[in-house]
This record gives C-alpha cells, sequence and structure tokens, in this order.
C-alpha cells in the first residue's frame, strides 16, 4: 500500500529547472532507494516533500499523504505533518543537531510540541528512543551534549529524534555519507532494522550504489532532474535498462568481478 505518492514534481529555482517531473511511491515498511550523481535532484527531491526548499523556489505536482496533498498545505498545517507524520534524517549530525542543547532536550522538545507529552512521559519515550538505536547507557545519554559522542553515535541520535513523533515516513538524506565504512554498516543495519519493526516508508537519498544493495527494496535512479529507471533492487542492480543505469554501475571499482 502506497504511504506517499510524489506525482509529476517539478521545482525550479532562479529560473532554473531543478526537478524536471519526478515521479515515485513509497510504501508502508520498505526502504525506497533513490540514486543518482551530484546534482541530479536527490536532496532537493526530499526537501520539496517538506517544504524546505530555499526562498524564491517555483513548484508545481503533488506530493499526497493519506488524501492531502502536502504541496497545496497551509503552513501552518505542513508544520504539523513535519516531524509528526514525515520526518527527515540530513547527512551531516554534527550540523543537524544543536550543540547548545542537550540531547534530552533535542529529543523532547518537539515530542511536547506534537504529542501534547507532560516532561516525565516525554523523557521516559526518550530514553526508550535511544535504546532503540542502539546508544549505551540510553539514561545516562539523555543528559550529554552531541559533542560528546562520536559521528556514529550522532547520527543514531538524529534517527531516534526523526522517529520521536512516530512518523509514517522517514526521508533518510545520504545518512551516512560522512562516517566510516564500519560505522555506515551499523547505521544501515539499524535503518533496516527499524523500517520493519516500525512499517515506516524510508526514502533512502545515496550516492553510492553499495548502500543501496544493502539494504533498498525498491530503486530509483535519477539524472538531470527526472527519474530515468525505477524497480525491485535486484532488476535495476543486476539487469538495468537504461544506459546511465548502467554506466553507474559500471563505474564501481568491481564492475567487472560482478
Amino acid at each position: 500500500m502506497t504511504t506517499l505518492e510524489i506525482a509529476a514534481l517539478k521545482v525550479s529555482i532562479g529560473g532554473k529547472e531543478i526537478l524536471r517531473g519526478v515521479d515515485l511511491a513509497l510504501e508502508a515498511g520498505r526502504v525506497h532507494g533513490l540514486a543518482g550523481e551530484s546534482g541530479s535532484g536527490k536532496t532537493m527531491t526530499g526537501l520539496a516533500v517538506l517544504g524546505l526548499l530555499p526562498h524564491g523556489a517555483r513548484v508545481s505536482g503533488a506530493v499526497r499523504l493519506g488524501g492531502r496533498d502536502l504541496l497545496a498545505l497551509p503552513l501552518k498545517e505542513l508544520n504539523r505533518v513535519r516531524g509528526g507524520e514525515v520526518a527527515m534524517v540530513f547527512q551531516d549530525p554534527a550540523t543537524s543537531l544543536h550543540p547548545m542543547l542537550t540531547v534530552g532536550r533535542q529529543l523532547t522538545e518537539h515530542m511536547r510540541h506534537h504529542l501534547g507529552l507532560g516532561k516525565a512521559e516525554a523523557r521516559a519515550r526518550a530514553v526508550e528512543l535511544l535504546g532503540k538505536v542502539r546508544i549505551p547507557g540510553p539514561a545516562e545519554a539523555y543528559g550529554r551534549y552531541p559533542h560528546q559522542f562520536s559521528g556514529g553515535m550522532r547520527q543514531r541520535i538524529a534517527i531516534a529524534i526523526a522517529l520521536a513523533c512516530s512518523p509514517k515516513v522517514l526521508i533518510a538524506d545520504e545518512p551516512t555519507t560522512a562516517l566510516d565504512v564500519t560505522v555506515q554498516a551499523g547505521v544501515l543495519r539499524l535503518l533496516r532494522g527499524l523500517c520493519d519493526e516500525l512499517g515506516l516508508a524510508v526514502l533512502l537519498v545515496t550516492h553510492d550504489l553499495g548502500v543501496m544493495s544493502a539494504v533498498a527494496d525498491e530503486v530509483s535512479v535519477m539524472r538531470d532532474g527526472l527519474v530515468v529507471e525505477s524497480g525491485p533492487r535486484g532488476r535495476v542492480l543486476r539487469e538495468p535498462e537504461h544506459p546511465y543505469t548502467r554506466s553507474l554501475l559500471e563505474s564501481l571499482p568491481d564492475a567487472e568481478a560482478r
């Protein structure tokens, strides 16, 4: 069942067309990988879903969630959707987490805002979430600051914050790019497990086809603001139909061996 549908999405900034008619469908309990080179429009697609585009951007098309078109929602209603029904994890947790606020405060503030929880209830849920994303000693971690954690732990905290209000859709924008390979694997296993456990519809944005092959159920490939190929992971990665997808796969270091 489709949870989020993106239809004919176009975005232009300063007269330049960035997205030229993107179509995607995200399903509950499945990871949809969105691949492509830098500048292809992957991140812009995720930002457009939440209305986080630069000032002056022009948008057309539709982003449908639960019978509503998010592009047509008034700002007040869209703010209820952000974090509440659709959440986003950004590429670098060092910049997405506030350095002057404790992890606990960053977890509980929007829980109290969106869910109306009391202080004690919000704290209990925050500690539970830290445990769910495998933060050691979650009760102690609650009172610590982002700089007291490693890069991998910070990204896990960012995922916990994104999940705080039980969203239906999680957009993960290059969540492992700033991490070393062994830490990447742990974060990817975490995302896959949370998707299965919570029934999340996940849009995984990445330029790394290795990341895609590890966790995605479906794969879409973007080039110059368009989706040029889309389908089940196995078919797209083993039997690509579009020349651009083939060129991406052939550029991998182990292409000949594969």
